[in-house]
């Protein structure tokens, strides 16, 4: 069997890193992906993909990473119980098992906006 994801995307928003209730450090890294094929419209669709990271992964990403920054995510597909309005539903998440930083801009370089 294999549960193995690899995505390459653009950082939504900045990442901020919490812990959870048993202790662990977690960060959500929101991902914007173009798909490689025009829609009926002739434009680009995107996808808009939230991969969670745990502890070292996530306080490296968060201090190295800036929003606009390009990310490789290799990690899985887990699945977890939620419950929305009483009923219980299966919700899909990304788990990063490895982040690599392929484009960024110095902490201190200004932008011309």
């Amino acid at each position: 069997m294999l549960n193995q994801i690899v995505l390459v995307g653009r950082l939504t928003r900045e990442i901020t890193v919490h812990k959870s209730d048993n202790g662990y450090k977690v960060a959500t890294i929101p991902l914007a992906i173009p798909r490689s094929f025009k829609n009926s419209e002739g434009t680009y669709d995107t996808d808009f993909i939230d991969c969670v990271a745990f502890d070292q992964i996530a306080e490296n990403t968060s201090e190295y990473v800036r929003k606009g920054d390009i990310v490789g995510v290799k990690g899985r597909v887990q699945s977890k119980v939620v419950e929305k309005d009483g009923k219980k539903m299966n919700e899909m998440e990304i788990i990063c098992e490895k982040i690599t930083f392929l484009s960024s801009k110095p902490k201190d370089e200004k932008t011309d906006e």
